[in-house]
Formats: structure tokens, sequence, C-alpha cells
């Protein structure tokens, strides 16, 4: 009788044993939605941008089966109108629905488009202000957070002669700063909020999880790529699609000729040459090794790598009187420093264009990093026949200021289509404290600057 009482005991012990177990054995952890995870992002200004790379992700997508989406700065809603008199608002849903029909005609099927607006022009700093800096950023980091890319593919932020939009640098700089941030719990940190819960509604948390992507690769639309030379890997677009049984440059200009009709940008001749042009692609940076005209998966495994810290804003060290270009190239200067991207900046010297007939604004600073108050006379040095507003300045700056100067240039018109150099010298108490030089081409690409 006893030896059953025990055992009864023990039956009842191990029973509330498993019980017990099982009771704090959790659910399985959610994962991220696997439907988004991409190996690729391109993020661009507008829709048909993705054009730029078109050959090269065909293949990757039907070749070695990569995943790919892409982000638009904007819905495309101003510009010409080849296909019907729609404009604006009712031009931009136009153009979506073309952007994402050409993509799934090479493979992509996921796109996102962000509320900014298309913004003419070529300074970063309008579209940014047009857009919304804050806002947009959030929008790309959120993106970024979703889809998980391995490698991120955007306009190079710089400011150079080509069409180089103002949209297409603001895309730059906004997925640069993404791939800086996605992995920072502290940036936009309600999207990495877990929700108290999933299943319910009237919820708050996105429950993103913190991304850091590996690669950060740069396009460009510059009129000139010597300077890109060993910059970034190149890939050919001759190569033959098995599928298809055509060449990945014809992949790409049936997407873009075919779907794209509001836009009339190219001839057949035009199209033909611009994409049977190699992919010429310029390494940003890689937090997993290779190099940098390696592939572009070089040294990328699927596990995901944690955050690494880009170097942010540092004040310079200076205690004198400086002399700069602002606006843009200021800002560049910058941001290349603070994203670990300082190479950007050494490709190009600092240029911009212009038409015969049109004025080139060109921004200065005055730095005074003393402590007194100094006194600046500028001097510019302008080709034969160029006519400068204002011209030769003094600027009192105080301690630990700065002086936005503002010129107004208007080229020669017997130099159209040549390339010009323009000088600038600051002088302060009898010494020369700085200059600067801009190259300019003297032509139009139909965009204000």
């Amino acid at each position: 009788m006893k030896s059953n009482h025990l055992m009864w005991i023990a039956l009842f012990v191990a029973s509330l044993s498993a019980l017990t177990s099982r009771a704090q054995q959790a659910d399985p952890n959610p994962q991220p939605d696997s439907r988004y995870k991409v190996d690729i992002l391109i993020v661009v200004g507008h829709p048909d941008d993705d054009s730029e790379v078109a050959a090269y992700v065909a293949k990757l997508i039907e070749q070695q089966h990569k995943t790919v989406a892409v982000v638009y700065g904007t819905r495309g809603n101003s510009g010409g109108n080849a296909a019907g008199p729609e404009q604006s608002k009712a031009l931009a849903d136009i153009r979506e629905m073309e952007a994402r029909h050409s993509l799934a005609s090479y493979g992509i099927q996921n796109a996102w488009f962000l509320h900014g607006s298309d913004t003419p022009g070529g300074d970063v700093l309008h579209s940014l202000e047009v857009w919304g800096h804050g806002k947009s950023l959030e929008e790309v980091v959120r993106l970024v957070r979703i889809t998980r890319p391995e490698v991120i593919m955007t306009w190079m932020p710089n400011y150079v002669v080509g069409e180089n939009h103002d949209d297409h640098q603001a895309s730059g700089v906004l997925a640069t700063e993404a791939f800086d941030l996605a992995a920072n719990p502290l940036a936009f940190p309600e999207q990495v909020e877990a929700p108290r819960n999933r299943l319910g509604i009237n919820n708050y948390g996105e429950g993103l999880r913190p991304w850091q992507p590996k690669k950060i690769y740069y396009f460009t639309d510059a009129n000139h790529f010597e300077f890109l030379k060993g910059a970034g890997p190149e890939y050919p677009t001759s190569d033959i699609s098995p599928s298809r049984k055509i060449p990945y440059s014809k992949v790409a200009a049936e997407a873009w000729g075919g779907f794209y009709k509001t836009q009339n940008d190219f001839t057949d001749a035009q199209l033909k040459e611009f994409s049977e042009m190699p992919i010429r692609l310029i390494f940003g940076k890689s937090l997993v090794g290779g190099t940098t005209t390696g592939d572009v998966f070089e040294g990328i495994a699927a596990n995901p790598i944690p955050y690494v810290r880009a170097r942010g804003y540092q004040l310079a060290d200076s205690t004198e009187v400086s002399l700069e270009l602002g606006g843009p190239w200021s800002f560049y200067r910058q941001f290349w420093a603070a994203h670990n991207i300082e190479q950007i900046g050494k490709l190009y010297a600092p240029e911009a264009q212009v038409a015969p007939g049109e004025t080139l604004w060109v921004p200065l600073i005055i730095r005074n990093d003393t402590d007194n108050q100094a006194q600046v006379t500028l001097h510019s040095t302008l080709p034969a026949g160029w006519s400068q507003q204002p011209n030769a300045m003094q600027y009192a700056v105080g301690p630990h200021d700065y002086y936005s100067v503002q010129l107004f240039i208007n080229p020669a018109a017997s130099q159209k289509g040549t390339w010009q150099n323009l000088t600038w010298n600051a002088e302060s108490n009898g010494k020369k404290v700085g200059e600067v030089s801009l190259h300019v081409n003297v032509t139009s690409n139909g965009l204000p600057q």
C-alpha cells in the first residue's frame, strides 16, 4: 500500500514537472517577413532611373537568382508627357505603373515610391528641402529594414556635369545615410519597437529589426567617365540571356523603350548606345572586405553582421581665415568624410555647367576661425568675356563665424562647348588666406542650376 502511494506521488511530481517545463517554453520568435528580403536594394530618384543598371541586374536575377527591389524617391510627377495630356499627379500615377511594368519585364517584383516631388535642378540641397530630408530618410531606413539588403546601389552623391539631376543626388544621399543608420536602434526607434500584440488592432510599434547592409555602390550619369577607371567593378552588357536569346543590353533597352512611353528622352540610336555601354559601378564602401574593383558580391555571406558606426560629422581643426566653395560643394565635403566615402570626392574636381546666355550661381563661404573680426577681400579670375556680380568686395566676418557669398556669373557666348576654369582668391591683412577653383563646362543640359 505504501509503495503504491509513493508511486502515485512520483507520477504526480513527474507530470507537474512536465507541465511546468511546457509552460516555460515560449512560442518561436517571429522572424521578419521573408517575402521582401533582397540581395540588392536600388535607391533612385525617378521612375526609369533603374535603367542605369538594368542590364547588369537582369543578368543577376536570371543567372544567379538574386532578388532585387527598387525605391524611387519620387513618382515622376513633372516633365513632359510623350504619350498623352496627363500631367502632375495624374502623370505620377501613370509613371508609377510604367515603372512597375518595366521592372517586371526583367524580373523585379517589388518597388516602393516615396513622397518626394520631382524637383528639376542640380543642387542636392534643393531636393532634400522639397522632399523633406528627415521624412524621406525615415522612409528609406524603414525600407532597408524591411528588405534587409546585402548590397545597396544608388546614384553617386556628387555635383558633376551631366544630367546629374538633384533628385538623383538626393537619392544617393538618403541611401548612404540609411546604410549607416538602419542598424542603429536609436535611429527612428519606433520602427524597431516590438508590437505589444502583433495579431491585434490599434497597435503601435512597427516590429522591424535593425539591419546592417554590407556594401554600397554608386553609379552616375556624368558625361565624362575617364575619371572612373578603377573606381569600381565594370560589367559588360553584351552577355546573352539564356531564356530570351538576346543580349542583356537589349533586355534593358526594351525595359525602357517598351514601357516608359511618357518619357521621350532617347532616339533609337541613343537608346542603343546607352544600353550597350558597360555598367560602371563606383565602390562606396564594404563592411565585409573585398577589393574596389572586385565583384559586387565578393566577401558577402548569408549571415547578418552587426552595426558599424560611420565616422559622423567632425568639426574642422582650424584657427585661420579660409575660403571654400559653398552650397552643395561644401555639403559634400562634409558628407563624404562623415560617411567614410572620401574617395568619391577625389574622382572629380569641383565642376559645374552653364549655357551661354544663362547665369551660373557660385556660392562661396568665407570662414573666420580666429578670435577676432576679419576683413576679407575677394578677388576673381575669370575667362575673357565673362562677367560677375557682385565684383570684388570686402567682407567683415566676425570671430568664429562665416559669411555666405552669392556670386552670379555670365559666360562668354564665344566659348560655347568648351571647359573653362574660374578662380577666386581671398586676402586678409595683406595676406592670401584662401583660393578655390571651379571647372565649368559651357553647355546646357536642360535643367535649371
